[in-house]
């Protein structure tokens, strides 16, 4: 589903230049579920904004389900996010404006889906919020918020899900529900499942973990199958 042959990232800065990522290369298969780990700073965020096209490589390749991401200019690159692609925040990003409702049909209707809200309105019972479409963000909770967040990602039945630190602003039940469903998604829709976490006990659900220091990329751990090995990819 991801493919990614040494990866950079460089930024000018008023010093010089600085590396954020060293070349990293691996490989992510269809329906797997990966957690990237690591310190602050570390470079986690920013190759997660590579991965899913927020952001442009200072040098490598990226595929996404076979799709040269590194080739594609902005435009192209918001297109294919709108198809393959979803992506939840740690601080939800939802629009102040809109209902829970609105908020998850806005992709929908970007991408022009004529339903957009029949599939609004189903995803809100499957995050258990039914009761809640016609509410404001501010009227709701951040569990709340989070699992309005999920359902808007997941509106377009994305192949890829990316989630950057999911349950950080979150205590401990509302943090466990939003865990749940992210892997129940994965588990049912066959969803590919990439995530930046803090949170090791959240990282070990995972099939795969990733660590990421100072720029680089160890794997700390392979697929259940090989759950021993341990090999560096970056």
């Amino acid at each position: 589903m991801i493919k990614t042959q040494a990866i950079t990232k460089i930024v000018t800065t008023s010093e010089g230049e600085l590396q954020i990522l060293q070349p990293i290369s691996f490989d992510v298969k269809a329906a797997e579920s990966v957690a990237i780990v690591g310190a602050s700073g570390s470079g986690k965020s920013t190759l997660l904004g590579l991965l899913a096209g927020l952001d442009e490589v200072s040098s490598g390749e990226i595929y996404v389900d076979g799709q040269p991401l590194h080739k594609l200019d902005e435009e192209q690159r918001a297109r294919l996010r709108g198809e393959k692609v979803g992506f939840i925040f740690q601080s939800f990003m939802l629009v102040q404006s809109l209902t829970a409702l609105e908020n998850i049909m806005l992709p929908a209707e970007i991408n022009g889906l004529k339903d957009a809200r029949k599939r609004a309105l189903e995803a809100l019972e499957q995050v258990g919020l039914g009761h809640r479409g016609n509410h404001y963000p501010n009227q709701l909770s951040g569990g709340e918020q989070q699992r309005v967040a999920i359902a808007r990602a997941f509106i377009t039945r994305p192949k890829i899900l990316f989630a950057d630190e999911p349950t950080g602003n979150l205590d401990a039940a509302n943090g466990e529900k939003i865990e749940n469903l992210l892997f129940r998604f994965n588990r049912e829709l066959g969803t590919t499942l990439i995530l930046v976490t803090h949170d090791s006990e959240l990282a070990s659900r995972c099939q795969r973990q990733l660590q990421m220091h100072a720029g680089s990329l160890t794997e700390t751990s392979q697929p259940t199958e090989q759950p021993e090995a341990k090999r560096h990819v970056g």
